[in-house]
C-alpha cells in the first residue's frame, strides 16, 4: 500500500451548482466590509496634544441604543446549555466547513480559524506595501499572536504566491512559561512557539505583557534592526463570559495599547490590522477617529470565517502618514500608556467632527443589523429546525468551501516550506487542557449562581469534586512525584533568565487551571482570614511529606549527574549545608557529599506563600530555612526544602 501523500489535485466545483439564492447568501456573508470615506475637504484634523486625556468619557447616545438593543438579544442566551448552544451554532456557522478543508487540501501549517480570517484579510486588502514587495524585504510584527496562526497564515500566502521576498517577523503574546499569566487572558497553545522561541519577544519582565511601558521600549530596541516595520497585526482580546456584555469596554485598555506600539514601530506607509468587538463606546470612537487621522485608508472587515454571531472584527488601516504627524499626540498617549488609561478620554466628545460620527453610527449601525440577525436567527434554528432549513444550511456550506477556495485563489505548499519543518518532539504543552471553562458550569446564569458561593460550595459543585473525593477516599499511602531524568539533564545549556517575580502560581503546564485557582483562593482565605495557627490545619491523609533522607538522595543523584557534565572526578565531593535535620547528618549514608549542619530558629508565626508546594510542612520548612540563611555567611547556590546544595 502506498502510504505516500496524494498530490494536490484542484477540486473546486463550479459555483453554477449552486442556486442563484444560496450564492447570493455566501457572497454577502464574504462581503462584511466598511469603510471610512474621508471628506474632500481634509475636515478630520486631530485635536491639540494639550486636549486629549483633559475630559471624563462621555457616551454617544445613538450608540448606547445599539449597545443595549445588542446586549438585549444577547440576554436571551443566558439560559441556554453552553455546550449545547455551541454545537447549535457550530453547525448554523455557514463557514464551518472552511477550515477542515481547508488544513485537507492545501497543507496549510497551524490551520485555525485565525489562519483562515487572516487569509482572507490578506487576500482582500493590499496589507504588503508596494515598496517592501519592491524592495524584495518584508518586515512584520505580531502583536498578541499565540499560538501564531497570522504568521502561518502570512507565510503560507508569501509562499503559495511565490512573493520573491526576505522575509522577517517578530512575535509578541503572554508568555505562556511564565506560571504568574492568568489562562483567562492567555492562549496556552506553543506548538509554533516553543519551536520559534527565538523570534519571539516577551519583554525585560518577560511576562509578554504588551500593557507595561517598558514593553514598548524593549520592543523597540528588539525590532531596531530592521530597517522598517512594513506590517503590525494586534489580534488581542481574553475571556468576557464573566461579563459578556461589557466586553468593548473591558478590552479597550488592551486596544489602545496596541494601537500605541504600532504607531510607534510602524514604518511610514505600512500596514496595521487591529482586532475589535463593537464600536459602541466612546474609547473605541476616538481610536477610530486616531486611526482615520494616522493612515490613509480605514476599513471595518468581518471575515467570512469569523463566527457570524460574534461582536468580532478587524480595522484594516493602510498607508500610515508616519510618527512624525502625530509625534506630540503620541508623547502624550505614551504618558497614558497602560491598564489605567481608561480614566480618561483621549479626545473630548465635542471635538470629533460630526462627519465623522455620522460614518461611524453607520459603520456600528452595519455590524450590529448583521449580528443580530445571525443571533435571531440561531435562536429560531434552535428551538426548532425542520429538514428544510437543514438542507439549506448544508447546502450554504458547501457552497462557502468552493467560494473561499475560489475568491482567495488557495494553492498548497510543500511542508518543506513551513515555518516548523520538523518539530522538536516533547517541546510544547499540551494545550488541550488549558481555556475549556466552560466545563464547569452550563449556563451562564449557573455560572453567576457558582460566583455568589463559598469556596466548599464551589469546590463542591464544580468539574474536580469527584477527583477530589477519589482521592481523600481511594488513595491513601498512594503519592506521585513528578520527576524527568536526571541523566537527560543538560545542565550546560542551562541559563538563567530574570523576569518579573511571581505573586502567585496562576498557570502550569502540569496543572489544570481551575485547579490552581481553586488552590490560591482557598490559601487566600487562610491567609487574610481564618488561619492563626499551623493546628488549624487539617492535613491530607491521602498525601505524603517526603522525608528528608529521600530529599537528601535526590541532591546527591543530581549532584553525580552535574559531575559527569562538567567532567569533574567522582572523588570529589559536593557540600551540602543542611538547615534544621541533625539525623541527616550521616556521612557514610551519603560519602559523595561534605554534609554541613546548621540549627534552625522555630518561626514565631506561621504564614502561607502561593509559591511553593501547598503542604504546610514544606512550607515550614523553606521558611524557616531561608529565614536563616539570612543570618549566615552567604553561601552558594540553593537546593531542596530543608537541604542547601552547594
Amino acid at each position: 500500500m502506498n502510504k505516500c501523500k496524494k498530490p494536490y489535485v484542484d477540486q473546486t466545483r463550479n459555483l453554477e451548482k449552486f442556486s442563484p439564492e444560496i450564492l447570493s447568501e455566501i457572497e454577502k456573508l464574504f462581503e462584511k466590509k466598511f469603510t471610512y470615506s474621508k471628506p474632500v475637504n481634509n475636515e478630520w484634523q486631530l485635536p491639540d496634544p494639550s486636549d486629549a486625556f483633559t475630559c471624563d468619557h462621555k457616551e454617544f447616545s445613538s450608540l448606547l441604543a445599539l449597545k443595549d438593543s445588542m446586549n438585549e438579544v444577547k440576554n436571551q442566551l443566558s439560559d441556554k446549555n453552553l455546550d449545547e448552544w455551541h454545537q447549535h451554532t457550530s453547525f448554523t456557522n455557514k463557514a464551518g466547513k472552511i477550515i477542515p478543508h481547508v488544513k485537507k487540501s492545501v497543507n496549510a501549517e497551524l490551520c485555525t480559524q485565525a489562519w483562515c480570517k487572516f487569509h482572507e484579510i490578506l487576500c482582500s486588502f493590499p496589507l504588503l506595501p508596494e515598496e517592501a514587495l519592491q524592495d524584495g524585504e518584508l518586515n512584520s510584527v505580531h502583536l498578541c499572536e499565540a499560538p501564531g496562526a497570522f504568521i502561518a497564515s502570512l507565510n503560507h500566502y508569501l509562499k503559495s504566491h511565490h512573493i520573491p521576498c526576505d522575509w522577517n517577523w517578530v512575535a509578541n503574546t503572554l508568555n505562556p512559561y511564565h506560571e504568574a499569566n492568568d489562562t483567562l487572558i492567555m492562549i496556552m497553545d506553543d506548538r509554533l512557539m516553543a519551536n520559534t522561541l527565538p523570534w519571539w519577544y516577551f519583554g525585560p519582565d518577560n511576562t509578554g505583557d504588551v500593557m507595561t511601558l517598558k514593553h514598548l521600549t524593549g520592543l523597540q530596541d528588539f525590532v531596531s534592526n530592521m530597517a522598517t516595520v512594513h506590517l503590525v497585526t494586534a489580534d488581542g482580546s481574553f475571556d468576557c463570559q464573566g461579563n459578556p456584555g461589557e466586553q468593548e469596554a473591558l478590552v479597550s485598555p488592551l486596544h489602545y495599547c496596541e494601537t500605541v506600539t504600532a504607531l510607534m514601530i510602524l514604518g511610514t506607509g505600512g500596514s496595521f490590522v487591529l482586532k475589535m468587538f463593537t464600536l459602541f463606546e466612546h474609547c473605541s470612537t476616538n481610536l477610530l477617529f486616531l486611526l482615520n487621522c494616522s493612515f490613509e485608508e480605514v476599513h471595518v472587515f468581518k471575515p467570512a470565517t469569523s463566527k457570524a454571531g460574534n461582536s468580532e472584527a478587524y480595522v484594516i488601516c493602510l498607508r500610515y502618514m508616519g510618527r512624525e504627524s502625530i509625534h506630540l499626540l503620541l508623547s502624550k498617549m505614551i504618558q497614558n500608556f497602560g491598564t489605567e488609561m481608561v480614566n480618561k478620554a483621549l479626545f473630548p466628545q465635542h471635538m470629533l467632527p460630526e462627519s465623522f460620527l455620522k460614518i461611524h453610527e453607520e459603520c456600528c449601525m452595519f455590524f450590529h443589523k448583521c449580528q443580530v440577525e445571525t443571533i435571531s436567527e440561531n435562536i429560531h434554528l434552535f428551538e426548532r429546525m425542520e429538514e428544510a432549513e437543514q438542507t439549506k444550511l448544508n447546502e450554504l456550506r458547501d457552497c462557502a468551501v468552493e467560494f473561499f477556495m475560489q475568491r482567495l485563489h488557495m494553492k498548497p505548499i510543500a511542508r518543506n516550506n513551513w515555518l516548523v519543518k520538523k518539530s522538536q518532539t516533547g517541546c510544547s504543552m499540551n494545550a488541550k487542557w488549558f481555556g475549556q471553562r466552560n466545563k464547569y458550569f452550563s449556563t451562564y446564569n449557573e455560572r453567576k449562581m457558582l460566583e455568589t458561593l463559598t469556596w466548599n460550595d464551589k469546590v463542591a459543585k464544580g468539574y474536580f469534586n469527584h477527583w477530589a473525593e477519589e482521592h481523600s477516599l481511594n488513595n491513601a499511602g498512594k503519592m506521585c512525584i513528578l520527576e524527568g531524568l536526571s541523566c537527560n539533564l543538560e545542565c550546560s545549556w542551562w541559563y538563567i533568565l530574570e523576569g518579573k517575580r511571581l505573586p502567585v502560581v496562576k498557570c502550569s503546564p502540569f496543572c489544570d487551571g481551575q485547579v490552581l485557582e481553586n488552590l490560591n483562593e482557598a490559601m487566600n482565605e487562610l491567609v487574610w482570614g481564618r488561619l492563626k495557627s499551623r493546628q488549624m490545619l487539617q492535613t491530607c491523609q491521602s498525601c505524603e511529606v517526603l522525608p528528608g533522607e529521600l530529599i537528601l538522595a535526590e541532591v546527591s543523584d543530581l549532584s553525580s549527574c552535574h559531575q559527569e557534565v562538567l567532567n569533574e572526578r567522582s572523588s570529589d565531593q559536593f557540600k551540602c549545608l543542611v538547615v534544621d535535620f541533625p539525623f541527616l547528618c550521616d556521612t557514610e549514608s551519603q560519602p559523595s557529599m561534605e554534609i554541613k549542619l546548621l540549627d534552625s530558629a522555630t518561626l514565631l508565626t506561621f504564614s502561607f506563600s502561593l509559591l511553593y508546594d501547598g503542604e504546610p510542612k514544606y512550607q515550614q520548612q523553606l521558611l524557616e530555612t531561608r529565614c536563616w540563611c539570612l543570618k549566615v555567611p552567604c553561601r552558594r547556590g540553593t537546593g531542596p526544602p530543608g537541604a542547601l546544595d552547594d
